[in-house]
């Protein structure tokens, strides 16, 4: 899995991420990044999760939305119906503080099921809890469906993160408002591409957010800021520290592959070996496969299970292989995914994220892409030099288990801007439901870290509240 450079340069993606569709040169065969998607890797792995109810106690909303916040033509001032959802057990009142989810490439539902940490903290803090859905997922979709909002060219202009930065400011004004909540404080948090939504948030309505929380949010994955084999360098660092001959083994894998695919009867062998759910077309579609399966496993992980420790103990297990690599390979796929009657390209049914995601490649659309625009608009470049002069109340977590940590602030910037980098952490791990059971000491403790200096945030705002008189006295946990 050791990896060269990439074949391309990233393009720019209206959702943000431009990382999803890069290509990255894997011991000379070309890759995907996977999404940074938390949900797809909790029912991948962590089913258990998703088929939890949401908590008692959420009140959905819909907020009629601004189709278009920055232009002034007619069709602009078209609405559509937004969703947010409110939980308000364990609010203050008054300018006791707002926990603000910010929704991402998906439908909220599944968020409201798997992050814990805001509706966990609302006792402590007294906090309302927001969880908004982001435009064009689940049922905040504008033009009235899905296939119009997605099919017509000028509809899916509106499509991208500026905009619904704009729609999450204009629910959080409408949600003060209407709570007799002008004072209170808002602390925005995000996961992946939902934790670069939360940095940009701060950075561009700081009156809004007093600050962030932005988990796993790669936001220095762009252009050139972060080396573009980043990602599956870290992936290949997770194997081999977890086993050198396990790494090996993968390491002679993609050539065995590519050997017997191109025999006469190449595809159909692999399709045999691998118990493919349908025949391979070819034995690219296995290497594409196998390597969605090791980022992914590198991606994600709870502990105190590990994928990546099960994968290569299978392979290292299956001694009756002798030298063959792929027997190997195939007994740990069959090893890591349980019993069933097939196991790789298993049919599965195209999600909203499937649809939305992808949508900025020209090819597939006809959108031109823009290179610059990321960094144009949001920054990233020489960002400690920026961001310590243009706003403050930012925490950065990372696992640096995740491969997408690359692109992650993993430093200090200032004494307000934390980096908190976890060494076997994982994707977006601890805003996800804690478990009192399992959850190691390390994890615990970051998230009473987060706790502590959100407080310290809050307590800070109060004391600037009391200098104008505008304070009322309230008292946080």
């Amino acid at each position: 899995m050791a990896m060269n450079s990439s074949k391309a340069s990233p393009q720019w993606l209206l959702l943000a991420i431009f990382i999803s569709s890069a290509l990255y040169n894997v011991n000379g065969f070309w890759f995907k990044l996977p999404r940074t998607s938390l949900s797809r890797g909790l029912r991948e792995h962590y089913p258990r999760i998703l088929e939890q109810n949401i908590p008692d106690g959420f009140e959905t909303f819909f907020y009629n939305q601004t189709i278009d916040h920055f232009n002034y033509r007619p069709e602009s001032f078209t609405t559509f119906r937004q969703r947010y959802l409110i939980y308000s057990k364990h609010w203050g009142g008054g300018q006791a503080p707002i926990l603000a989810f910010m929704g991402a490439e998906e439908p909220i539902d599944d968020d409201l099921k798997a992050i814990g940490f805001l509706t966990e903290n609302s006792e402590r803090l007294k906090a309302l809890v927001v969880f908004m859905e982001h435009r064009y997922y689940g049922q905040s979709v504008p033009f009235g469906s899905r296939s119009e909002a997605l099919n017509n060219t000028n509809n899916r202009g509106y499509f991208n993160s500026a905009q619904a930065l704009a729609d999450y400011a204009e629910i959080l004004l409408h949600i003060k408002k209407t709570h007799d909540a002008t004072y209170s404080p808002v602390i925005v948090v995000g996961g992946s591409y939902g934790g670069e939504l939360a940095t940009w948030f701060r950075l561009k309505y700081p009156h809004i957010a007093l600050g962030a929380l932005a988990s796993s949010a790669p936001v220095l994955y762009y252009e050139d800021i972060t080396p573009h084999n980043a990602y599956y360098s870290i992936v290949t660092k997770n194997y081999r520290d977890t086993s050198e001959t396990c790494y090996q083994t993968i390491l002679k894998s993609w050539a065995e592959i590519q050997r017997v695919g191109e025999l006469p009867d190449g595809a159909s062998i692999l399709s045999r070996q691998f118990k493919t759910c349908t025949p391979l077309r070819n034995e690219n579609e296995l290497r594409d496969a196998l390597a969605g399966m090791y980022a992914s496993t590198s991606q994600y992980g709870r502990p105190p299970e590990n994928p990546i420790e099960k994968f290569c103990s299978a392979v290292d297990r299956a001694t009756a292989c002798g030298n063959d690599s792929l027997c190997k390979i195939a007994a740990a796929v069959f090893a890591q995914k349980g019993d069933r009657p097939c196991y790789i390209n298993k049919p599965k049914n195209r999600t909203e994220t499937d649809e939305g995601w992808p949508w900025q490649c020209q090819q597939e659309y006809g959108v031109p892409p823009r290179p610059n625009w990321i960094t144009t608009y949001y920054g990233g470049h020489d960002i400690k030099l920026t961001l310590q002069r243009s706003t403050g109340n930012i925490i950065f977590s990372n696992g640096l288990r995740d491969p997408y940590s690359a692109g992650g602030v993993l430093k200090n910037i200032s004494d307000n801007i934390i980096a908190l980098p976890t060494v076997n952490g994982s994707h977006c791990l601890d805003i996800v439901k804690s478990n009192k059971t399992s959850d190691p000491d390390w994890l615990v403790q970051q998230r009473k870290t987060e706790v502590e200096i959100i407080k310290g945030w809050i307590a800070k705002y109060y004391a600037d509240l009391k200098a104008i008189n505008k304070w009322i006295p309230f008292k946080l946990q």
